[in-house]
């Protein structure tokens, strides 16, 4: 795979990230196993590690560190690392779920985090997923690259607000039956298309769009 590849991963056990990667819609086509039990892993192994981290490079006590770690871990975090790790990209995803943007869905994006956490204490062991973490994310939170806010649409407004542009949200696409539409939506400044969002909700898909907007513009926007 690929992304062993990148992240500098050797394994003779490729099967088992590959189960990482493959969402229940998936496995309930093709009749195989889905990531949900590596999943369930990778959540203790991440809170331990993080906990170890925060043992050991803080002096605060047990209630500061319990709500820091679950900051770490939170949902929106492990989106966030996914994201920029690019694990996203190599999630096997059920027809339908392919086809609602299941890529890009919050929930799914960050539980591969997890599974991937999970597998990689499989086959290498704690010390070796500690040092992924450590050469990976933990970066990642000290230089503040990761929002633990799930409020995307206030940031990009605060961003945008400085110089006084135009921000507007469109609803681009519509699908599914009325219990479970899936909503597309693109986010535009000054009428140029920033960010795309997908789920299940409009409030969802607006922040999503404004979080791929951020991402975008944390690179080339000027501010």
């Amino acid at each position: 795979m690929d992304i062993l590849n990148k992240l500098n991963i050797d394994t003779n056990n490729v099967d088992l990230y590959k189960i990482a990667f493959t969402h229940t819609s998936y496995a309930n086509e093709h009749h195989t196993i889905s990531y949900e039990r590596l999943e369930y892993l990778g959540d203790a192994v991440l809170e331990l590690i993080m906990s170890e981290y925060l043992y050991k490079n803080t002096s605060d006590n047990e209630g500061v560190m319990t709500k820091t770690r679950s900051q770490y871990v939170c949902e929106n975090a492990l989106y966030e690392y996914s994201l920029k790790l690019g694990l996203n990209d190599y999630l096997l995803l059920g027809k339908g779920e392919e086809e609602s943007g299941g890529k890009y869905r919050k929930a799914i994006v960050a539980d591969i985090f997890e599974a991937f956490i999970g597998a990689m204490y499989l086959d290498k062991g704690l010390d070796k997923v500690k040092e992924f973490l450590y050469l990976y994310i933990i970066p990642m939170i000290e230089n503040k690259l990761v929002n633990f806010d799930d409020d995307y649409k206030s940031k990009l407004q605060e961003m945008v607000q400085t110089d006084r542009r135009s921000l507007k949200y469109t609803v681009i696409n519509e699908e599914g039956p009325s219990h479970n539409k899936t909503f597309t939506v693109n986010v535009t400044i000054d009428d140029i298309v920033y960010g795309v969002g997908v789920a299940h909700s409009k409030k969802e898909a607006e922040q999503m769009a404004a979080h791929n907007a951020l991402e975008k513009c944390a690179g080339n926007y000027d501010k």
